[in-house]
């Protein structure tokens, strides 16, 4: 393992953590900032489930900028009455997604970007109800566009991203005041219209400034990890057209466990102590790769090939954690997966997918997103749908 201190390229982070990786000890003080980075599934389990208190117990959603979003009874409730909405709202849509796939993808589709804009556009009245303010919808439509989509923010000079997000942030934090002001509990007989609602009712003496980015973390949420994760099943598929029949649940399942979108998580140690034989302090900064713990050899036969069977029989126990684990698991796991299965069962019963990768690798952030490839979808007699 190389001992550098220099940190890598941006982008370069998963190729390191990959040639840093050794069966045996998968616990390591990486060259990645001098963190200790963890591969082996069961010191992750023990990381992410914080058995015993090994780390400071925080979570990965409601960080922000100026701290974490709390206390943690407002995270639950927040996070429990966004999944009831997003549940409700598929439920009523469910009909519309045939359309939507055959209006947003059909014949061709640009991806990555294709998947996130679908969902944003399946998702959009849960983001804002559609008596929102106009402009609050453009200004959220823009912030996908110029923050959300894979190297979008290369896309921009800095300047010109801190005006945007100056007057994006003035926008939200304008809407969540006024919601404030109106004092619309989530109690109320007609539900929460909206995330923005939710946040709002979930905190509402919170800081107008913690909102706005509690709900930014689910715009991204939605419009960016579900639409990553719908791109890498669609890569799997059209570069695998032999598993083309697998179970759709499965064939999600195995994409997020190769391409996990929340491929590291980050936890502070909470004392001294040794993991997977490495020593830690509350100094240093613990990361769990999900990447490498899905794909670990010790777990996973065959870790590296997209094998949807192999989830007839479900993960190894503590291997496979694309959401977290443990208290601060996403509490959107499951309609996630439930938007993703319905889509990728859509994909494979009414249409043929191939696909042309670009020649590139994962676009590597905060989230790992597919590499751009273009979609081709055709009914299955042959005939490509026209729009």
């Amino acid at each position: 393992m190389t001992s550098s201190p220099q940190r890598p390229a941006p982008g370069d982070e998963l190729a390191l953590l990959k040639a840093e990786f050794k069966v045996g000890s998968d616990v390591w003080r990486s060259a990645l900032g001098g963190a200790v980075c963890v591969a082996d599934p069961e010191a992750a389990r023990a990381v992410m489930g914080n058995r015993h208190g090994v780390v400071a117990e925080t979570s990965d959603f409601y960080h922000h900028r100026h701290g974490v979003f709390g206390p943690r009874a407002a995270q639950i409730t927040i996070g429990r009455a966004a999944r009831n909405l997003i549940q409700s709202h598929l439920l009523a849509r469910q009909d519309d997604l045939p359309r939507l796939v055959a209006e947003r993808l059909a014949p061709r589709s640009e991806w990555p970007d294709a998947g996130n804009l679908l969902v944003l556009r399946h998702l959009r009245d849960v983001l804002l109800h559609p008596d929102a303010p106009p402009h609050l919808h453009r200004t959220v439509e823009a912030i996908v566009a110029r923050a959300v989509l894979a190297g979008a923010r290369q896309r921009h000079s800095a300047p010109s991203r801190l005006l945007f997000r100056r007057r994006a942030l003035h926008a939200l934090h304008t809407e969540i005041r006024a919601r404030q002001r109106a004092a619309r509990p989530l109690d109320h007989p007609a539900g929460p219209r909206d995330l923005v609602d939710v946040v709002v009712g979930g905190g509402p003496a919170a800081d107008p400034r913690e909102l706005v980015e509690v709900y930014l973390s689910f715009l991204f949420a939605t419009a960016g990890s579900i639409g990553f994760a719908l791109g890498w099943s669609v890569l799997l598929l059209g570069t695998h057209p032999e598993r083309a029949a697998a179970d759709p649940g499965r064939t999600v399942r195995e994409a997020l466990r190769l391409w996990p979108v929340a491929w590291l998580f980050a936890r502070t140690p909470s004392r001294a102590q040794e993991l997977g034989g490495t020593p830690v302090t509350p100094r240093d900064r613990l990361m769990v790769c999900s990447y490498l713990v899905h794909r670990h050899p010790g777990y996973w036969e065959r870790p590296d090939e997209f094998v949807p069977e192999r989830w007839a029989e479900g993960a190894p126990d503590g291997a496979y954690l694309p959401f977290g684990l443990g208290a601060h698991t996403c509490a959107g796991a499951t309609v996630t997966v439930r938007l993703l299965e319905d889509l990728v069962g859509l994909l494979t019963r009414d249409w043929r997918v191939s696909v042309t990768p670009d020649g590139g690798g994962p676009q590597v952030g905060p989230a790992l997103a597919p590499p751009r490839f273009t979609a081709t979808l055709s009914r299955p007699d042959g005939c490509p749908e026209r729009r």
